[in-house]
């Protein structure tokens, strides 16, 4: 058994003082593998202490010393990024090609995607040519709460450490505690990088024992948040008695629209494999495919063989496949989810309840589609965050556009078709902040956030940067 009990505060490796251990499972065997401590008050307490006192000189240092930070941390990272690859898998059940290409891939590639935006950016400047003496200055925000999910832990992880520390600000992480072990390794990393004591302090817990008092403690000045939207209310309205600053990315429930003039085939076997990966636990992730009727009942034909073609496997095995779900609580939510679509009238095309055959052990799940759901369905209308897709059929394009902002949340759409024109017509009103055509990718350094209740602020690159910044005016300085 993995012993990783201790918390990381103030620069060091400290045992916890009102801890209480808990056991990491492996999701693709349900056995325990490491025992982390869920962290309380005075630990709590002790890392926002830590932080605060580290702030002053912290905030004041030049942006070439934090870039220069940030390029030590990414150093020390690739250098073990095969170590946190498998971390990852073994927490929460990525492929392992996945988990290194992607998942431990994603934090290397947001490291790079701060250092290029760190250098381009303007701390201090004029409010206007001509106007001397009024100038607009960028400054850390103070203390800020990370508080992050399982499902792409680094991803999440360096988009919020690496944008606070490019600000300026210090902080406290929170990692989830169900897949904690790769967060702990980021620690190391991090000390292997030697950024003075103070600026990066990482407790474990649970959201009532340690995100609770991170998000209404008077010596935060910052909350980003990542998780559902239940969770995000209730972090907001802790943060509201002492005015802080809150950054929230939440759930989705993202429309796939495709239209009959797309390369059909292409477009819906590329839709249902990004609804199944990561086991469908992406907030991203396009779980409405809304379809042209006209190809409707093709296209329903092409997503079946999607599902029933995608293989569910162990997570350390190499090859492309997908893994269990991160918990049983998720595998049961999941099964519930897939029960109420037939309940409730969709029809079921491929998958259903129950593991997959030979998996009699772990929670792995069938890839799952069902046809003809309708708008006011339960697989329709809340986030499921597993491997199913619902697909119905639209008879215009106004239809489309209607059904795919029928939801409360506004992360992400997408959309498939042959006409440059339409695509953009239909973009601009697609009530979403990332929108994909023909399964182009997200560059780089690209803002990520959502509208209505996918969240507020925007993560990534020169955006992420500015939620952990606060705006001076300084009038009257003229001349050197």
């Amino acid at each position: 058994m993995i012993d990783k009990r201790k918390f990381y505060i103030n620069g060091a490796w400290v045992d916890p003082i009102d801890g209480t251990d808990m056991p990491v499972l492996n999701p693709a065997t349900e056995d325990a593998y490491a025992t982390i401590s869920l962290g309380g008050a005075k630990d709590t307490e002790a890392a926002i202490a830590a932080a605060r006192a580290a702030f002053p000189s912290w905030s004041l240092t030049s942006p070439q010393e934090r870039g220069d930070c940030l390029r030590r941390i990414l150093a020390a990272y690739e250098a073990r990024n095969a170590e946190m690859a498998e971390a990852i898998s073994t927490e929460m059940g990525a492929p392992i090609d996945m988990a290194t290409s992607d998942q431990a891939g994603a934090g290397r590639g947001h490291l790079k995607a701060f250092i290029r935006a760190m250098d381009g950016f303007e701390w201090q400047r004029q409010m206007r040519p001509g106007v001397d003496g009024q100038d607009v200055v960028y400054e850390a925000a103070g203390v800020a709460a990370l508080i992050t999910p399982w499902n792409w832990p680094m991803n999440q992880v360096v988009l919020k450490v690496g944008a606070a520390l490019a600000a300026g600000c210090t902080m406290v992480l929170k990692p989830s505690e169900i897949a904690p072990m790769s967060s702990i390794l980021f620690a190391e990393i991090v000390h292997e990088a030697g950024l003075p004591k103070g600026v990066f302090n990482m407790v474990n817990g649970d959201g009532l024992g340690v995100g609770s008092i991170l998000s209404s403690h008077p010596e935060i000045d910052v909350v980003s948040f990542t998780g559902s939207t239940r969770a995000g209310i209730l972090i907001s309205k802790a943060a509201a008695d002492s005015v802080k600053t809150v950054s929230l990315e939440l759930g989705g429930k993202s429309p796939n629209l495709v239209f009959a003039d797309s390369d059909l085939e292409a477009a819906v076997n590329r839709g249902a494999a990004f609804c199944f990966n990561n086991t469908g636990q992406s907030c991203n992730a396009a779980t409405r495919m809304l379809v042209e009727r006209s190809v409707y009942d093709q296209a329903v034909e092409v997503a079946k063989a999607t599902a029933l073609s995608t293989h569910v496997d162990m997570p350390n095995k190499s090859g492309n496949h997908i893994g269990p779900l991160v918990s049983e609580m998720q595998f049961d939510k999941v099964q519930a989810m897939i029960q109420a679509g037939i309940d409730e009238g969709a029809r079921l095309v491929a998958g259903g309840v129950g593991r997959p055959e030979g998996l009699n052990r772990g929670w792995f799940v069938r890839p799952t589609v069902f046809a003809d759901a309708t708008a006011d369905m339960t697989i329709m209308r809340e986030e499921i965050f597993g491997p199913v897709l619902a697909m119905m059929p639209f008879d215009s394009e106004e239809e489309a556009i209607e059904l795919a902002n029928d939801t409360p949340y506004g992360l992400s759409a997408y959309i498939q078709t042959g006409s440059n024109e339409r695509a953009r017509r239909v973009a601009k009103q697609l009530r979403a902040g990332m929108v994909q055509v023909n399964g182009a990718g997200r560059a780089s350094g690209m803002p990520f956030g959502g509208y209505k209740q996918s969240g507020v602020g925007r993560e990534g690159g020169f955006w992420g940067i500015e939620e952990f910044l606060e705006v001076k005016t300084i009038s009257g300085i003229v001349g050197d």
